[in-house]
């Protein structure tokens, strides 16, 4: 059997791209690890596989604790992470959604192609840093009242469909079609209200920015076509979530859990995997929250559309609608849902090749799907997938750095054994904010971006810029072709920056 250490963690390669921690001590179940060797060496860089093989003792997880090929070390549960966690007998955890609830990314299609923007570009990237909000702080499309928050929350995109910044269409392509109906306004704090309402419709910091691509690849004829993608197309990818918002939300309850749950905390190994138990009134309380910020992202994310929209409409003299600036896909990944999974077929399917029966004990089951920085993956023929992509399956962006390209996946037939559905969200840093800007300054990485690969970048400062240099994220391409290989998420088209703003 190959094995591989690191950090004193000894994993077993079950098959290929397949790395196992078997079950030892007070772990509830093994964890694995997807991932190529190259991925590996940079996983097991930091805490990324402690985190992992902590997040085994949360009380109620199924099979497995999974961590995708783009995995790094994140606030107690690994980014790049999935855990189910059992929604009668287990527990719902903050800390595995993430301070971000609903961080995602949504696609735009157009039918301009590259050459119908050269020319424009320093003119379209001015004008979208400049009439989208974005940066540390307040400032957003829309500045709202206590009511309209309220309503935001509870109704996700139709309170935007309503006011006229979005058409019925982009609720069919978004993820439950824009809204978590299990939102509860009430159960966000006046404080986490407060720091969202001047920032509806606005990018933020760190990592989110918008970008407007070009195609350069379709892998897949079939399913491109469903996607409405062609070579050398024009699209824009957003990416953003939940602003303050989110975070206060996941503060909020991360202490009120330590408050009222310190035994369960003591069970396990880092408080910052603070968990209520299903069923608790923490536990319904937080879900409800966390729901109506999920809703809050998804309405954040429209705005900026909308707004990306009238901004190519005064650039191109065209209506947007004449453009055919229309939704491919919003899909979120920071988030936990309640799903119904076969437990045990991840066990089954990953161990098929060495001829594996199937497990006595494989049943259906409600769980909560705790997704931080990975992205659902369903398969054609899922329920939960969209009508108009039922038949190819769920559409899957994962974004990469300014200076590689992005991909459109759809969700893979492997996905429900291996995976609880879910495949890799994006590239994957290698390097801390801090390391990154002493090892780049960011009017250097514009300058070359511009120059060698004309890209067009404008950040609210240097130092963003440097935070997100290329060099500070994993190949997008290794973490692409694991998912491809694994069947858990089947590449469809390749994407490149043509110009890009950051807050």
């Amino acid at each position: 059997m190959t094995t591989y250490d690191a950090n004193g963690v000894t994993l077993e390669q079950v098959r290929e791209y397949v790395w196992e921690i078997p079950q030892d001590g007070e772990m509830r179940v093994p964890a694995r690890v997807l991932a190529s060797e190259s991925l590996l060496d940079e996983i097991s860089d930091d805490k990324t596989l402690e985190q992992l093989q902590n997040t085994t003792h949360l009380p109620g997880i199924t099979d497995y604790a999974i961590c995708m090929p783009d995995g790094h070390q994140g606030y107690g549960f690994p980014v790049g992470g999935v855990g189910a966690m059992d929604a009668e007998n287990g527990c719902i955890s903050p800390g595995a959604v993430g301070y971000d609830i609903n961080c995602g990314v949504r696609m735009m299609t157009t039918n301009l192609t590259y050459d119908d923007v050269r020319g424009h570009e320093r003119e379209l990237v001015d004008s979208l840093f400049a009439n989208v909000p974005s940066g540390l702080g307040g400032g957003g499309i829309v500045e709202a009242g206590i009511d309209t928050i309220d309503e935001i929350l509870a109704r996700g995109v139709d309170w935007a469909l309503e006011h006229g910044y979005a058409v019925e269409d982009d609720l069919r392509h978004c993820e439950d079609e824009g809204v978590r109906e299990e939102a509860d306004p009430a159960m966000v704090s006046q404080k986490a209200k407060d720091r969202g309402k001047n920032q509806i419709g606005s990018l933020g910091s760190g990592n989110h920015f918008l970008e407007v691509q070009r195609v350069t690849d379709v892998f897949d004829d079939e399913v491109g076509a469903a996607f409405g993608l062609t070579a050398d197309q024009i699209v824009v990818l957003i990416h953003c979530g939940s602003r303050g918002l989110g975070h206060q939300t996941c503060n909020d309850y991360l202490r009120k859990i330590e408050q009222h749950h310190q035994g369960l905390l003591d069970q396990l190994p880092d408080k910052e995997l603070a968990a209520a138990p299903a069923g608790s009134q923490l536990a319904e309380e937080y879900y409800a929250a966390m729901n109506a910020a999920i809703n809050f992202a998804w309405v954040n994310r429209q705005l900026i559309m909308h707004r990306t929209r009238e901004v190519f409409e005064r650039v191109f003299d065209r209506s947007w609608q004449d453009m055919e600036m229309e939704l491919l896909y919003d899909v979120a990944h920071n988030i936990a849902k309640k799903e119904t999974h076969t437990v045990g077929a991840a066990s089954h399917s990953a161990d098929a090749a060495s001829g594996a029966e199937p497990r006595a004990d494989e049943t259906e089951r409600e769980l909560y799907v705790h997704r931080k920085g990975a992205t659902r993956a369903f398969p054609a023929g899922h329920p939960e997938v969209p009508a108009a992509y039922r038949d190819v399956g769920q559409p899957v962006i994962i974004p990469g750095s300014m200076g590689a390209g992005s991909y459109v996946l759809r969700g893979g037939e492997a996905s429900m054994d291996l995976t609880f559905g879910s495949t890799a969200h994006g590239a994957g840093r290698l390097m801390s904010r801090t390391q990154a800007k002493d090892e780049y300054w960011g009017g250097d990485v514009q300058e070359e971006l511009e120059s060698d690969h004309q890209i067009y970048v404008k950040a609210q400062s240097g130092a963003t810029v440097a935070e997100e240099a290329p060099g500070v994220y994993k190949d997008v391409d290794e973490v692409v072709r694991v998912s491809d290989a694994l069947g858990i998420g089947d590449k469809v088209a390749r994407t490149f920056p043509v110009c890009n703003i950051k807050g």
